[in-house]
């Protein structure tokens, strides 16, 4: 949410860009470390309750956030709002297994997901309007408000005994389910994907500014034509993959990815400023529609490989490595940021996605065989098998 706004951020709290850009690496990273650890520790909370309170925390924690005055302050505040996100994707997975029968786990986990990816999507760009217009703070002052109004709403429409007695994963049946080949494999393409995106992503905003034309104003709009091109890419992504497979999907998806990003960098090293803006337009627009289309064929491909029962695992383990890849992508920026400016961010991600690409042509030449864990209290490593319905 808060990339776009990074140079008003540093700005109004005294430290560099590069430095300010950190907020993002702070969050992913206690994201993708807590939520695991955070949703195994608390299995035995009612799941319905511990939903309403980590949406409640998170509303919390934007208040704070918008409120403080100092770079540390506003760390600590981005760390509370990674540990209540942490509780709640997982715990909303897992509710909507619930909450439907067998047959209809899949799109209900597809509907979840889908929303927090276009969520990811859009945030970025509607942030940087409300921030333009009316300052950063009222930006979390605005996702507190969002926050509060579903807390209400899942405490009006949730069934009240939906949470109770529902299995949580522990950390070894979350181990198991990574150290089968073809899961690992699909996180480290998520991971690699996500670093490439959060190279040039954190640090757009600064990139536009000295590579374009563009001005301050016009930055948040040319974010918004992103995320547009990015909830594009999702509904092409999940269409496409359901159509064709999720290799006919990723393999273009990520060839257009790196070209794109190439394209920023060499505008931005071979073109002037005038005449870098259309070039670096258009990739923008490629870029997110690419990028995006190339997440829900990976989330398709992890519920296929290890089926239904264990989705909710497969789908919470792939979130906490997205926001993996996000954090070290953002701290990858930030280093590429202070050794050679904004140029290069796009010949750096490129190279992260072309890794993830490669990856995706060793995992669909091996063929690896996909796994399946065993209903809760039964867990071990054992070969692919079809799993009998509680």
């Amino acid at each position: 949410m808060i990339a776009a706004l990074l140079p008003t951020i540093a700005a109004d709290l005294s430290v560099k860009v590069a430095t300010a850009g950190q907020l993002v690496t702070i969050f992913a990273l206690a994201y993708a470390v807590s939520s695991p650890i955070l949703t195994a520790a608390l299995g035995g909370v009612d799941r319905r309750r511990l939903l309403i309170f980590s949406l409640a925390a998170f509303a919390v924690a934007n208040l704070v956030a918008a409120s403080v005055h100092s770079f540390w302050t506003l760390a600590g505040a981005r760390i509370l709002l990674a540990l209540a996100a942490g509780l709640y994707v997982p715990g909303a997975n897992a509710l909507a297994s619930a909450l439907v029968t067998p047959e209809r786990r899949g799109r209900a986990l597809a509907i979840v997901n889908g929303g927090i990816t276009i969520a990811i999507a859009l945030g970025v760009p509607i942030g940087a309007l409300v921030g333009e217009r009316l300052g950063w703070r009222m930006t979390f002052v605005g996702v507190a408000a969002l926050s509060a109004l579903a807390t209400v709403a899942l405490k009006l429409r949730l069934p009240v005994h939906i949470g109770a007695g529902l299995h949580t994963a522990t950390l070894r049946e979350r181990l198991v389910v990574v150290r089968q080949p073809v899961v690992a494999h699909a996180l480290a393409t998520t991971t690699l994907w996500a670093i490439g995106a959060y190279t040039v992503y954190t640090y757009l905003a600064p990139f536009l500014r000295s590579a374009t034309v563009v001005s301050a104003p016009q930055i948040s709009l040319v974010l918004l034509v992103w995320g547009i091109s990015a909830a594009v890419g999702v509904a092409l992504g999940g269409s496409f993959s359901d159509r064709h497979g999720p290799a006919a999907v990723q393999i273009p998806a990520l060839v257009v990815l790196a070209f794109a990003f190439s394209t920023l960098s060499i505008s931005a090293h071979f073109l002037s400023p005038a005449m870098a803006t259309l070039p670096v337009c258009i990739a923008v627009v490629l870029w997110g529609i690419s990028a995006w289309s190339f997440y829900p064929p990976q989330q398709a491909r992890l519920i296929s490989a290890i089926g239904l029962k264990a989705a909710p695992i497969a789908l919470s383990l792939n979130a906490s490595f997205m926001y993996l890849g996000f954090s070290l992508g953002a701290a990858i920026g930030s280093v590429t940021l202070a050794l050679s400016g904004t140029a290069n961010l796009g010949y750096v991600g490129a190279l992260f996605e072309l890794g993830s690409l490669l990856l995706i042509r060793v995992l669909t030449s091996l063929k690896l065989p996909g796994e399946l864990i065993p209903p809760a209290g039964q867990v071990h490593a054992r070969p692919a098998e079809s799993l009998p319905p509680r």
